[in-house]
């Protein structure tokens, strides 16, 4: 598969930082995985400035440390190929823009006159704290439901196009391979996720409020039935 613009570059190059961040030390790139780059929507400006100031954190050795921001390449007190890939950057133009937006909003700042020397500053810090809490930045969907092969149709023509066509990649345990304990590996994945689908179907007879499990009967629930899927398609 060949990538056709600069810009689905960028998204697998960001892809491939997501993973890393979450511990996956190989990402595994399928010809899926560049389909799902090609497809996902590029990070908003807010999303990239968020993620390049993450970038420049985990440079830095202490809070008060100062670091450089240069647009050339070959500078070694500026890891700009680094910044870009983090920051789903194309041209080194982007992250001075960035890095622009970072001082206008007075998450960084200049420590003395030196130019393009900056430090994180306590606004910097108490924003990286709030976008940890948040995780705005996963790609995938965590889908808990019912194992059965009744479900299968529901998961191929509903639930998991759904999340695709959003630009998401959807994420069932069983069709992961892991050599993992399952229950540390769904925590594992709804800690990667941005979002979670849970369908609380079981039984030949489908479901109904009645049958919830207690831990979740006090949350409203959508009900749905197979006619109203293969009207949907």
């Amino acid at each position: 598969m060949k990538f056709v613009s600069d810009a689905e570059k960028a998204r697998l190059t960001s892809w491939l930082v997501e993973r890393r961040r979450q511990g996956e030390d190989i990402p595994d790139v399928t010809i899926k995985t560049l389909e799902d780059a090609r497809r996902r929507p590029s990070l908003s400006v807010h999303e990239r400035a968020d993620r390049l100031l993450k970038c420049i954190s985990l440079d830095l050795d202490d809070v008060a440390a100062v670091f450089l921001h240069s647009e050339s390449h070959n500078d070694e007190y500026s890891p700009l190929h680094y910044r870009m890939a983090w920051s789903e950057s194309i041209r080194p133009e982007e992250v001075t823009y960035l890095v622009d937006y970072l001082e206008s909003r007075a998450w960084i700042g200049r420590p003395d006159s030196n130019l393009g020397f900056y430090r994180i500053t306590v606004d910097g810090y108490a924003r990286l704290a709030e976008v940890e809490e948040a995780a705005t930045d996963s790609s995938k969907a965590f889908v808990a439901m019912w194992f059965d092969e009744s479900m299968d149709e529901v998961w191929e023509n509903a639930i998991k196009p759904g999340i695709e066509d959003a630009g998401y990649e959807a994420i069932r345990i069983d069709h992961k391979e892991h050599l993992n304990k399952i229950d540390d590996e769904i925590i594992a994945e709804l800690r990667r996720a941005r979002f979670i689908v849970a369908d609380f179907t079981h039984g030949d007879d489908g479901d109904s409020i009645g049958k919830v499990h207690f831990d979740t009967r006090q949350y409203p629930h959508i009900l749905w039935d197979m006619d109203e899927l293969d009207a949907f398609r």
